[in-house]
């Protein structure tokens, strides 16, 4: 997967998208007063606790940023909104390797790895291709991991590029620095990886260490065994979907692909809910019912806005 290049970016933002649904401008985009109404099987996100999502959706949208840059913390207005961390690693070629880095956060004394995404189109595609396969987890990197356990076998592939580097530098922190908690972070692709990453981290550092997930626009990663195992070796884990986003309903349930917990919906700006179990939340302002097929989607709400925050290589400013 290649990518997302500037041209094809302006062009995407621009619509220049076959079969893009635009969705209906919400009340408070027409400058109706929004009104709270009962929601039955959800919870509804206050605006305290939207407004704590914005470091991580920063920091995946860094993400995106050519090495050169976030080297020194140089990376525009997602850098300038997280002063103090301190990039200590950075890999990848945006091609055959997607971005990451690793870092130290010292506000929250944590260690943060994040994850670039991809190019949303192409993405899409990929994961609709119905010759999607699935295969086990590498027990040397998912120790005492069972057989029954199965994921996308791209995403495997490209965790295992960077998953004993990236691991490395975590150890490296968390005895250099003190670090009580290792936040994994990701968009898209990017996301998958993070969701990879979580439980990776999980398996393999003490249990002293707290494990954050934060991921946004997430594909399905693997089947029903992976996400109930993922549930409980990764409890604090939030899985962040923009409105009508067609990337986190593939691939398809129908090909034997189930989500983790920890679904948020943002079903308007300002307005979001969290979503009870994995796949299951079928309440109408959840994610597999708000979008119940790609024809209903809008993959322009795959790059935001996350409570104002666009994400992607052209948000990289």
């Amino acid at each position: 997967m290649k990518l997302l290049s500037l041209i094809s970016c302006v062009a995407f933002v621009l619509g220049v998208v076959q079969a893009v649904v635009v969705p209906t401008p919400s009340d408070k985009a027409l400058g109706v007063p929004h009104v709270e109404v009962a929601r039955a099987g959800v919870t509804t996100l206050s605006t305290t606790q939207l407004n704590a999502l914005a470091p991580y959706t920063e920091f995946a949208r860094a993400a995106y940023c050519d090495s050169s840059i976030i080297n020194g913390w140089q990376c525009g207005q997602a850098c300038q909104a997280l002063p103090g961390f301190e990039a200590t690693l950075t890999g990848g070629d945006g091609n055959d390797i997607q971005l990451y880095y690793v870092g130290y956060w010292p506000s929250q004394n944590s260690v943060v790895v994040a994850h670039q995404g991809t190019d949303p189109t192409q993405f899409l595609s990929d994961l609709t291709d119905v010759d999607i396969l699935m295969a086990n987890l590498d027990p040397t990197l998912f120790p005492g991991i069972s057989t029954s356990i199965m994921a996308h076998q791209g995403f495997l592939d490209e965790h295992a590029q960077t998953a004993a580097t990236i691991l490395a530098e975590t150890k490296s922190l968390i005895a250099a620095k003190g670090a009580t908690q290792v936040i994994l972070v990701g968009h898209s692709l990017g996301g998958a990886l993070a969701e990879l990453d979580s439980l990776f981290m999980a398996m393999n550092l003490p249990s002293s260490i707290h494990i954050k997930g934060v991921t946004y626009g997430t594909p399905r990663v693997g089947n029903p065994d992976y996400a109930t195992f993922f549930d409980s070796t990764v409890p604090d884990f939030e899985r962040i979907n923009n409105e009508l986003d067609p990337i986190p309903i593939v691939p398809g349930r129908f090909l034997g692909f189930s989500h983790v917990h920890g679904e948020i919906h943002i079903v308007s700006p300002g307005d979001a809910v969290s979503c009870p179990g994995d796949d299951d939340a079928t309440d109408a302002q959840c994610t597999i019912s708000s979008v119940p097929n790609i024809a209903e989607s809008n993959i322009l709400d795959h790059l935001g806005p996350y409570q104002g925050i666009f994400i992607g290589t052209i948000f990289c400013t």
